[in-house]
C-alpha cells in the first residue's frame, strides 16, 4: 500500500487477509471481498423518486444544499457515487455565495494565485501545465480570476479571497428504499466509513429496519426511515462523526482472497473534500433534462411527474419513444435556478467579485 500523490496517480499492493484480530487490515476488509470490482451504481425509476423526494424534503427541513450522483473516491476517481451529497453552511457561506453560482475548481482555491499581484497563469501552479490551463479557463469563466493580457501573456489574481470555512460538514446519503434488494449496499457503506471523505454518512429507506439490519449495518452509519409521499423522516440511528482529518483507507480492487487498497493521505482527503462541496454547490439536485412529451410536467419542488401516470418518473429511463403514452411536445418550463434560490441559501445572480481586463499592455 501507498499513499496517492497529488496528481491523484494511485500505486495499491495486494496483501491476505489477516486472521490476527488485531490486525487493521482484518478489522476493515474482512468483509463481502468476493466479489471482482465495484459495478457502477443504477438507478431504478423507484430509486430516482425516492431519492428526488429525499432531496426536496431535505431543502425545507434543513438549511442544507443537497446534490445527487457525485463522485465520493479518491483514488480510484467514479469507482464511488454517493447517491446524495448535503453541504451544511459554515459560518462564512454568504460569503461563498457572493462569488459565483457555480463551482470554482478546487485546483484553482489551492493554487498560488492571491489577491494582489497578478502572475502569470502557469506560475501559480504546481501541476501540469494542461490541467493549470483548465483551471485558470474555469477558474476565469466562473469568476473567481480575474485576467488580463500583458504583451501577449495572461496574467491572473483571485477576484476575491477564498472563504474555506464556508461549508462546516459534508454529509454522504445512500438510499435504499427497499432493504431487501441491498445489492453492494454494505460494501459501498464501509468504503465510505474507511475513506472518512464525509463528516457523517447516512442510509435513508423507506423498509422498516429491524435490529437485523442495524446489526449488518456498519455502527458509524446512520439510519433514517423516509417516506416519500408525505415527506416525514424518522432518524432510527443517530450518525457518528467521522475522521475525515486522518488518514483515509479506499478499497480499490475486490479479488477472492485478498482486497487492493490504497491509503490516502489527509491532504488529498482535503482536496477531495473541497472538490466535492463545490460541486455540490454549482449543481444541486435538479440537473436532468426534461422530456419533450405532451404529459411532463414539473411539480412545486420541481420534481418532474408524467401526468399520464400520476407519478414522478426518471426522464433518463421512462421516458422517450419507447413509452406507450409519450406523444411528442416542447419539454415545460422550468426555472431551475429560481426554485432552488427560493428554496435554499443558494444564490442565482450573485453580483460577482471579477473584473476582467484585456489589452492593458497598451498602456505600459
Amino acid at each position: 500500500m501507498t499513499l496517492i500523490n497529488r496528481d491523484w496517480s494511485v500505486e495499491t499492493q495486494a496483501f491476505p487477509l489477516s486472521d490476527d484480530p488485531d490486525s487493521v487490515r482484518a478489522r476493515l476488509f474482512a468483509f463481502d471481498i468476493a466479489v471482482s470490482r465495484v459495478s457502477p451504481p443504477v438507478s431504478s425509476p423507484s430509486e430516482f423518486a425516492f431519492e428526488v423526494a429525499l432531496c426536496a424534503a431535505l431543502e425545507t427541513t434543513t438549511d442544507w444544499l443537497p446534490a445527487r450522483q457525485l463522485g465520493a473516491s479518491v483514488a480510484s476517481p467514479g469507482s464511488r457515487i454517493i447517491d446524495v451529497c448535503a453541504v451544511v453552511p459554515g459560518p462564512a457561506f454568504n460569503d461563498r455565495t457572493r462569488i459565483t453560482n457555480r463551482a470554482i475548481p478546487a485546483t484553482a482555491i489551492e493554487s498560488d494565485v492571491g489577491t494582489g499581484r497578478a502572475v502569470f497563469w502557469r506560475d501559480g501552479f504546481d501541476c501540469h501545465p494542461a490541467r493549470a490551463r483548465r483551471a485558470t479557463d474555469a477558474a476565469v469563466d466562473v469568476g473567481f480570476f480575474e485576467s488580463e493580457v500583458r504583451r501577449g501573456r495572461e496574467y491572473v489574481r483571485r477576484a476575491a479571497r477564498y472563504p474555506d470555512d464556508w461549508f462546516s460538514r459534508l454529509v454522504g446519503i445512500e438510499n435504499k428504499p427497499d432493504l431487501g434488494e441491498p445489492g453492494d449496499l454494505l460494501r459501498q457503506l464501509r468504503l465510505d466509513v474507511s475513506l472518512g471523505l464525509f463528516d457523517e454518512v447516512v442510509l435513508a429507506t423507506e423498509s422498516y429496519v429491524t435490529g437485523a439490519h442495524l446489526n449488518r449495518i456498519p455502527e458509524e452509519v446512520g439510519v433514517w426511515r423516509f417516506d416519500p409521499d408525505t415527506g416525514e423522516r424518522e432518524v432510527v440511528r443517530e450518525a457518528e462523526t467521522l475522521t475525515p482529518d486522518d488518514l483515509g483507507v479506499e478499497p480499490v480492487e475486490y479479488h477472492s482472497l485478498h482486497t487492493n487498497v490504497a491509503l490516502v493521505s489527509p491532504a488529498d482527503k482535503r482536496t477531495a473534500r473541497l472538490r466535492l462541496a463545490e460541486r455540490a454547490y454549482g449543481k444541486g439536485w435538479r440537473a436532468y433534462n426534461l422530456p419533450g412529451c405532451a404529459h411532463a410536467a414539473v411539480d412545486e419542488d420541481g420534481r418532474p411527474v408524467c401526468e399520464h401516470f400520476g407519478r414522478v418518473v426518471d426522464p433518463g429511463s421512462e421516458c422517450g419513444g419507447d413509452c406507450r403514452a409519450f406523444e411528442t411536445a416542447d419539454p415545460p418550463e422550468f426555472d431551475r435556478a429560481e426554485l432552488r434560490e427560493r428554496r435554499t441559501g443558494w444564490v442565482s445572480d450573485p453580483s460577482g467579485v471579477a473584473r476582467r481586463q484585456a489589452g492593458l499592455d497598451r498602456f505600459r
